[in-house]
């Protein structure tokens, strides 16, 4: 999946390191929901079962990389992937030397269109921490809308916060 800017791709045993470097980056285990580090060989057993059939793992990882250049910028996910009911969920983080350049926009579009087009979802959904308003801002934009509110549901070191649930049904 690509356009001029972007494209998504599958996991190689080459990325290894940025794996290793993004997933161990404690700024965004928050949002990852990850309390302990990866060692390298946890990644490259994650990474060669990554080539197995969505149907069978029920999740799929892509890389973003920028077209031109192929630098990795961050990484998009599909979860809980649910054929018979048509639906799963996603994730997506973009390298802090990359953001608020559009480059979340424009995977996001790639990837929900792909989740609409190629796996014939009928929906998909994702859970946003309510005071993380950047990824707030970019659901609503492609689309996501406000489905509910699970109060008090994910533990920070300030406290209890909010998760929303944003949820866009293709309508065709």
């Amino acid at each position: 999946m690509n356009n001029e800017e972007l494209a998504l791709r599958a996991l190689e045993p080459n990325d290894i390191d940025i794996l290793y470097q993004w997933e161990n980056d404690m700024n965004i285990w928050e949002v990852s929901n990850t309390l302990t580090p990866f060692s390298r060989h946890q990644l490259k057993i994650y990474i060669e079962q990554a080539q197995l059939d969505i149907y069978q793992t029920k999740q799929l990882r892509l890389i973003i990389e920028l077209e031109e250049s192929k630098l990795p910028i961050g990484m998009i996910d599909l979860f809980d992937f649910d054929p018979f009911h048509q639906r799963a969920g996603i994730g997506i983080i973009i390298h802090s030397d990359y953001q608020q350049k559009g480059h979340a926009s424009e995977a996001l579009n790639l990837f929900v269109t792909y989740c609409f087009n190629t796996l014939g979802l009928k929906q998909v959904y994702a859970n946003i921490s309510s005071n993380n308003t950047t990824s707030i801002k970019l659901f609503e934009k492609l689309g996501f809308e406000l489905v509910g509110v699970k109060k008090a549901w994910r533990k920070t070191k300030d406290g209890f916060i909010d998760e929303a649930l944003y949820q866009r049904i293709d309508e065709k």
